[in-house]
């Protein structure tokens, strides 16, 4: 959760206040006891400011996708005859996955070698033609016109034989389009055609994706952005691996904020060579962007406010005390913040939602001096 989260928290539940008129009872672990007029708050409802070591980043969500994706397409019409691989199944660059029947594609291979072969007979009866006409020539036996006809005979020929090679090469690559291989080294992660089927120019095939590293995008703020840089370290955590931490880097931080958002998108990578993790499982990155050492620091939840003014409950003595604050560094993995003014190590404040009336006489039921679970303080 970034600090605008925290400003703009809104609490849905409410605590009671025991008023004079007398107390209203309710959940939440907030208990009334009309004949005293108080209102009991549980200790895991209170905590207490203490010092601690924060962390600060800057936090992504979002699912984790392999870096490389790539969808194998179809570069002629036809029918797919023999497909070599599945779902799941690990390929390597350039090995064959589909074949392609195309009889017109075919036909206009095997036509372009064929006037290739009939060019170069040609050309080489032109060849033996321009030599006789050559020795004549010298032995004052043939014309300079004749011989010119004959030379020009020649070099046309030579040039016609370059142009059917040419298409004859363009045709053998689109023969060898038949065949599709694979682009990059991988695994097929969808298949999209069957043998048998007819397949169209341009038509997906497969999808082959590359799982050896994964990346998670997304966009912060300009002003978190300014921390963030290329190769900066990155911890993830993962919600299909509980308790687990994971290490990758950042590897992208757009140059340009987007206009109308006023974020910067950033590209984190977390490596995955033993392919133990997957691609689309949900993640949080954390760029880790400062450490405060001895600083004190509070629940999250125990911050409340908006952008116009931040404030905590605290308990006084007996009573409710509601002070402004202003906050520093936040570590949403710990959900605590840090308490520049407005509390002092010691102090009681509430964690639970709701809201209490400034002065309202409270007891707080068993002890408040152990950190309480919310803020991990």
């Amino acid at each position: 959760m970034r600090m605008h989260d925290v400003r703009s928290a809104v609490f849905s539940a409410s605590l009671c206040s025991a008023l004079a008129l007398g107390s209203v009872a309710c959940g939440g672990g907030a208990e009334a006891v009309e004949q005293e007029n108080v209102v009991v708050l549980s200790s895991s409802e209170v905590t207490s400011a203490s010092l601690a070591d924060i962390r600060s980043g800057v936090v992504l969500t979002g699912t984790l996708d392999p870096y490389l994706r790539v969808e194998v397409k179809a570069q002629v019409e036809g029918t797919a005859t023999r497909i070599d691989v599945d779902r799941g199944d690990d390929v390597r660059p350039g090995q064959p996955l589909v074949f392609i029947s195309a009889e017109g594609v075919q036909s206009r291979a095997f036509s372009a070698e064929a006037a290739v072969a009939a060019s170069e007979a040609s050309l080489a009866q032109a060849r033996r033609q321009l030599e006789s006409a050559r020795t004549l020539h010298d032995a004052g036996a043939l014309s300079d016109i004749d011989f010119s006809s004959t030379e020009t005979l020649y070099q046309s020929t030579e040039a016609q034989l370059a142009s059917v090679r040419a298409q004859a090469a363009g045709a053998a690559e689109e023969a060898r389009r038949m065949t599709v291989s694979s682009p990059i080294a991988g695994e097929v992660s969808e298949r999209s055609v069957n043998e048998g089927e007819a397949v169209s120019n341009n038509q997906t095939l497969l999808t082959v994706v590359n799982s050896s590293i994964l990346e998670l995008d997304g966009q912060v703020p300009v002003e978190e952005a300014a921390t963030v840089h290329e190769g900066q370290p990155v911890e993830f955590t993962i919600d299909a691996y509980p308790g687990q931490l994971f290490q990758g880097t950042v590897s992208r931080v757009a140059p340009v904020a987007d206009p109308g958002t006023r974020q910067v998108g950033v590209s984190m990578r977390l490596p995955n060579q033993d392919r133990l993790l997957i691609g689309g499982l949900f993640a949080r990155g954390r760029v880790i962007t400062g450490t405060r050492e001895q600083a004190i620091v509070i629940p999250q939840a125990a911050v409340r406010g908006t952008n116009e003014g931040l404030y905590v409950l605290v308990v006084n003595g007996e009573a409710i005390e509601r002070r402004q604050v202003t906050v520093g560094a936040v570590d949403p993995t710990e959900g605590v913040v840090e308490i520049l003014t407005g509390v002092v190590v010691g102090d009681r404040v509430v964690v639970s939602p709701g809201d209490v009336p400034v002065g309202t006489r409270v007891r707080v039921g068993g002890t408040t001096d152990a950190p309480s679970s919310a803020g991990g303080v």
